[in-house]
């Protein structure tokens, strides 16, 4: 018996159903369920594990800043800074650079105040020292790396960012990878920062250590007595 197409897709229908029947009954489980995901494309019913604030997967307590540092990727894909869902630096906006990428946000109110790409291979350290000295207290610091964030870098700058509270600056080389969120006036030492060391045993591509991503919640400062 020849069949017309449409016939045919129609039998084929029929036939994964009943398939689907008969698996459902030697097997056990939801039949009816299992039929309804075949023909509305939903081939689980498990829920998908919930995403917060810049894809987080617990949110963060009352009064602290959610965030994600993610560094670039060998000199191909940029670095990206989310606080509190926001994006505030990418290569989809476009203010993505070579070299040290920073975020400063107020400490008290989470605003963002400023964004900066510092070229640590080609460019010139005094900019980047001129926009760390008159940092006011309390302001947040956060920082991704691209490419290269340290041929340039020098021991004023390097002093800089260990008043930030970062412990790794002083071993950041040619090409490692580095996230961080340092603030002004921290008393002890931050707990947000992971460097990756540009080594040709380990690196992920050649000439570059892989990428670095990092998230967490960060407690706002109270406003400043006076």
């Amino acid at each position: 018996i020849l069949l017309t197409a449409p016939l045919r897709g129609v039998v084929v229908v029929l036939l994964v159903g009943f398939t689907w029947l008969l698996a459902s009954a030697l097997f056990g489980g939801d039949s009816s369920l299992s039929v309804r995901n075949i023909f509305t494309g939903k081939m689980s019913t498990e829920p998908r594990p919930r995403k917060y604030k810049c894809g987080l997967s617990a949110p963060c307590p009352p009064k602290h800043l959610a965030f994600r540092l993610v560094s670039g990727a060998a000199n191909v894909i940029g670095p990206k800074i989310c606080l509190e869902d926001k994006m505030l630096m990418s290569s989809v906006k476009n203010n993505v650079g070579r070299g040290l990428n920073i975020a400063l946000v107020n400490g008290v109110t989470g605003e963002l105040l400023e964004t900066r790409a510092f070229d640590m291979w080609a460019g010139d350290v005094s900019d980047l020292l001129k926009f760390l000295r008159p940092l006011h207290e309390g302001t947040l610091v956060f920082v991704a790396s691209f490419d290269d964030a340290a041929t340039k870098l020098n021991d004023e700058s390097r002093r800089l960012f260990e008043e930030l509270g970062s412990t790794a600056v002083k071993e950041l080389a040619f090409r490692d990878s580095w996230v961080f969120v340092g603030a002004k006036g921290i008393e002890n030492k931050s707990p947000f920062e992971q460097r990756m060391k540009n080594s040709k045993s380990s690196n992920k591509y050649e000439g570059w250590p892989e990428s670095l991503e990092m998230d967490g919640c960060i407690p706002l400062r109270p406003p400043l007595e006076g």
